[in-house]
């Protein structure tokens, strides 16, 4: 009896640690989303006023439409959703056709090219960007919007791996039975294993979207032009040489925040589904 007594008071306080350690790391992710908001409801003046609080000492508003004075906000808003659509559609068309390739067609060089990709993520970007900007210069495609968008056409090797995984465990009878029943690959790709992969190929989307949005260093290399600038580049014009305007910025920042969030809450259960579950067992 005081044995039973014991462990469960020994769970219990196991419960309550645990739920304090992860009270204590949300708040700590959370801080800085927190202090943006709250930012972008106070003057300029406020956001520097000792001692620091956490809510306005004055709310006001008037820095949201400021903010998109300031800048070509909704322009900078399009030039970003054009590039994230299309870095999307790429990757969700040329991912899963890879990764079924390498993993459900026999073929003597899948081995090695599921080698080189997984090498190749062990290459950070840094390394080959300036090779990469010395092709796309010799071909007269900066300036573009091309070097953003048709590496994804040809798969990401991160995401290939991830959907690879998921689609190798789906059942090999499953595709087996749709072959004697008269479908040719094309068919048990696009009928069988599509559908099956929706939530890696959602884990993918919400990646890509992520990846694309947010992205800075690749437009800061290869786009110049003020027209057609990305909204992550966009909003550095708010920082000038010898100050800043932190109320309009963490406004503009906020705006610029919310896509991502409503993105991820639309499609959390295909995510969560996705990166939790390995695919389909026989």
């Amino acid at each position: 009896m005081k044995s039973s007594q014991f462990y469960q008071t020994k769970r219990f306080i196991v419960k309550v640690l645990s739920a304090l350690l992860i009270i204590v790391l949300c708040i700590i992710f959370l801080t800085p989303f927190i202090v943006m908001i709250s930012t972008s409801f106070r003057t300029n003046a406020d956001a520097f006023t000792q001692p620091v609080s956490l809510f306005p000492r004055e709310w006001t508003l008037e820095n949201f439409p400021a903010a998109m004075n300031v800048i070509p906000y909704w322009r900078y808003m399009g030039n970003t959703s054009f590039i994230t659509v299309l870095s999307i559609i790429g990757n969700v068309i040329s991912t899963p056709l890879v990764a079924y390739s390498l993993s459900k067609i026999k073929w003597k060089g899948a081995p090695i090219i599921s080698g080189l990709l997984l090498a190749t993520m062990m290459i950070p970007y840094t390394v080959t960007m300036i090779p990469l900007y010395r092709i796309y210069s010799k071909l007269h495609l900066t300036n573009t919007y091309i070097p953003l968008i048709l590496p994804t056409f040809f798969g990401s090797s991160y995401f290939i791996v991830i959907v690879r995984q998921f689609i190798g465990s789906i059942s090999d009878s499953l595709l087996e039975s749709a072959k004697i029943d008269g479908a040719n690959e094309f068919q048990r790709y696009s009928k069988i294993v599509l559908p099956l992969c929706k939530p890696a190929l959602t884990t993918v989307a919400i990646y890509a979207f992520m990846n694309a949005w947010s992205d800075y260093l690749a437009p800061m290399i290869y786009i110049s032009k003020t027209e057609k600038l990305t909204l992550s580049l966009g909003l550095q014009q708010f920082m000038g040489e010898y100050s800043t305007d932190w109320a309009r910025l963490m406004a503009a920042a906020v705006v610029f925040v919310i896509p991502v969030v409503i993105f991820y809450i639309i499609f959390q259960r295909n995510f969560v589904q996705g990166v939790s579950t390995s695919g389909i067992k026989e």
